[in-house]
């Protein structure tokens, strides 16, 4: 069937890549490729085997599932990139999404929940289980701040990869300053690292227009 969904199963874990195996290998549109056990195979394996959609977890020796996923991304920019782990934590997940993950699933959702993420990113489409997204989204009774224009400005700097330093003598500014900003921006947005800050400037137009060549 040419219409199939073939996936590559990544995951240091045996039982837990068993288990994934068995319920995938349940529905008639999903065809498992291969269960593996490090970065290294599963990067190895995607230039081989060309998986449609490859179950990734973040912790495993030799190579890691971040940096799996870039190099994987490299090479096959159509491989989409579900990462499931049992880090809930916001920085975990706009890391990897950072990375180029299509979707974020936590170990223990339901294994419909699996099946469902994966219809949703082969349709294009980011998906984040409702652990991820809680995790993601402000606490009860938090509403995100929105940026001034001055830590819009610095965003925009620090997106195109410049340093404190850099963007201090750009605006005429103190480091001290900047790290200031950049804080305020990382609590404001919820992110907790530098390439969610340029994902989240991509994401929101805020490199668009800007005359600069990246």
């Amino acid at each position: 069937m040419s219409d199939m969904i073939r996936v590559l199963i990544v995951d240091d874990h045996p039982m837990v890549a068993e288990g994934i195996q068995s319920i995938l290998e349940s529905y008639d549109d999903i065809e498992v490729l291969a269960s593996l056990t490090d970065g290294s195979e599963a990067v190895a394996q995607a230039q081989t085997l060309g998986p449609d959609v490859i179950l990734m977890d973040l912790n495993m020796p030799k190579l890691g599932g971040l940096s799996a996923t870039e190099m994987i991304l490299e090479n096959h920019p159509e491989t989409r990139i579900l990462i499931l782990s049992m880090h809930d934590s916001p920085e975990y997940i706009s890391t990897a999404l950072s990375h180029g993950a299509m979707g974020y699933v936590l170990k223990d959702v339901p294994t419909e929940e699996i099946k469902l993420a994966i219809d949703t990113v082969m349709r294009g489409e980011r998906y984040l289980c409702t652990g991820a997204q809680g995790a993601m989204a402000p606490k009860e009774g938090e509403t995100r701040e929105a940026l001034t224009g001055r830590e819009q400005t610095i965003l925009l700097e620090l997106a195109q990869g410049k340093s404190n330093k850099e963007v201090a003598l750009h605006l005429d500014i103190s480091v001290r300053t900047v790290e200031t900003h950049r804080k305020n921006i990382k609590r404001k947005l919820g992110i907790s690292s530098t390439a969610g800050l340029t994902r989240y400037a991509l994401e929101h137009g805020v490199l668009q227009g800007t005359g600069h060549d990246f």
